[in-house]
């Protein structure tokens, strides 16, 4: 088939991107802005792989200045910034407890790192770093005796899987098209142009696009993707690092976070999560398998567990892990022999042949993704001399149009304009839904409005939200992505839900 003879759903599009991660949807988001014609394809769900798995802050990145990574800590911190004013629905500020312990890192060179990363940055909204006497500040009330001396100081926090939703769903407002369950399976180039194969892995439709330019934003997947486009290559390779996560009851008082060193240098966060209970990790370990298996091994919980048992009174034992996640961080390879010390930048290979341009993105984490996409595009500029300027800086994600950025304000407001709605439910949809939480509750006056309840703050009209404006096809899509419901539910219930969602209408209309 030639340019000439396209087909009505094979029309030209300035750039394809394959991969609905952060670093995908960020780049279609900043491309549509910019009024490029794009497309978005998707294998899985959006963020169903790395996306969704991280530690769920925004943060410099405080342990990569003991490898000189200075220009990469002050980028993410000034990003943090950014983000924070951008999505205050679902980015807050948190503040972390560091308890000294003697035998790793000694306090002076802690201090200094902690100076460093309070004013690398340009910090101007969240405070700075203070030295805590544990034997009597109230942060240091859980942890053993012999920590006497620790350090307080700020990052944020981000609901990682929303993030990646809402950005695709900016690039949707903004006429890209998103296409989930959807894998590209094939492309080449054909005078001078890119047709690229596209097949719904739920209804088997295969369409065709003629694209100007390709960007593979597979995270994990790269080389896969490189692999399947026709003639194309690249030099570069990923680092694929399994980094594991574990979920208890939360066993502290107080809004704060810790972060603890372990015995061979690793930092290890234990944050609050979902209110009652507490998110524990990372690890750092390299990976050879296949990325959609990776899984949470013994070896590993048992690792968070006794990091976090040589700090805290209150021992948490195999039976207090109630889930367990894991995620394969797809790091640009630099060489470094030890997972831990592989950077977190990222690099663009530019594969510019017969006028049909591939982008290929390696690395990156999720604090600097609006950096990377702005970048990208920088790197495309030549391509497409007539899309606009930068603009994601000063804009907001969809939910955060929140005057000030000021989300108690707005939620407040937001209780003031529904008195029927209980404080936890206000809660849940100002967290996840911000300015957007007026779509799902429209008309309600009461919580029977809301239609069916399925346990904890889940009902039917959140459901009918997701499917119908947030790409939700399956349970699994809405229980442990676009919320984080199946922590709330027992096993009976999540079937229940299940079992709803199959028999229902939701999915005719979509």
């Amino acid at each position: 088939m030639t340019p000439e003879q396209q087909t009505p759903d094979s029309d030209m599009i300035d750039l394809f991107v394959i991969g609905g991660g952060i670093n995908g949807a960020g780049i279609a988001r900043d491309a549509a802005g910019r009024g490029l014609k794009v497309v978005l394809c998707e294998k899985d769900d959006l963020a169903e792989g790395t996306s969704s798995r991280s530690g769920k802050l925004v943060h410099g990145g405080l342990r990569y200045l003991e490898y000189y990574e200075f220009r990469l800590v002050r980028e993410a911190l000034i990003e943090r910034e950014v983000l924070l004013k951008s999505a205050p629905h679902i980015i807050w500020p948190m503040r972390f407890v560091l308890p000294h312990s003697p035998q790793d890192r000694p306090a002076w060179l802690v201090r200094l790192g902690l100076f460093l990363y309070d004013n690398l940055g340009g910090r101007k909204k969240l405070p700075g770093t203070r030295t805590l006497d544990l034997r009597r500040d109230p942060e240091g009330a859980p942890l053993l005796d012999q920590y006497v001396k620790g350090f307080e100081y700020s990052d944020c926090w981000v609901d990682d899987a929303r993030l990646v939703v809402l950005n695709a769903l900016d690039a949707a407002e903004k006429g890209a098209e998103v296409l989930t369950r959807t894998p590209c399976i094939a492309a080449r180039r054909e005078n001078g142009i890119w047709r690229v194969e596209t097949r719904d892995e739920e209804s088997g439709e295969i369409r065709v696009f003629w694209a100007r330019c390709i960007a593979n934003c597979a995270g994990p997947w790269v080389k896969d993707v490189i692999g399947r486009v026709a003639g194309a290559q690249s030099s570069r390779n990923v680092r694929l690092v399994k980094g594991s996560h574990i979920i208890v009851p939360k066993w502290w008082s107080g809004s704060n976070a810790y972060l603890v060193q372990n015995h061979d240098k690793r930092v290890i966060f234990i944050n609050p999560y979902e209110g009652d209970k507490a998110l524990i990790g990372t690890t750092d370990i390299a990976y050879e398998g296949r990325a959609e298996d990776v899984t949470a091994d013994e070896g590993e919980i048992d690792y968070l567990l006794n990091a976090v048992n040589r700090y805290f009174k209150e021992k948490l034992r195999r039976e207090d892990v109630e889930h367990s996640f894991s995620g394969v961080r797809p790091l640009f390879d630099d060489g470094q022999g030890n997972p831990s010390a592989v950077t977190r930048d990222y690099v663009f290979d530019l594969e510019d042949r017969e006028g049909a341009p591939l982008l290929n993105v390696f690395g990156g984490k999720i604090t600097t993704f609006r950096e990377l996409a702005e970048r990208g595009m920088h790197k495309l500029a030549g391509i497409f001399p007539q899309m606009g300027p930068d603009w994601t800086e000063e804009a907001t994600l969809p939910g955060g149009e929140i005057a000030n950025a000021d989300y108690e304000s707005y939620a407040n407001l937001l209780r003031e304009l529904n008195p029927w709605m209980p404080r936890a439910l206000v809660q849940h949809y100002g967290r996840l839904y911000g300015a957007r939480t007026r779509d799902i509750v429209k008309g309600a006056t009461s919580l029977q409005d809301l239609g069916r309840h399925f346990g904890g703050q889940m009902y039917e009209a959140e459901i009918r939200y997701l499917v119908a404006r947030e790409w939700a096809r399956h349970p699994d899509d809405i229980l442990y992505r676009r919320t984080k419901h199946y922590l709330h539910l027992t096993a009976d219930q999540r079937q229940a839900f299940a079992d709803w969602f199959h028999q229902s209408d939701l999915l005719s209309s979509v």
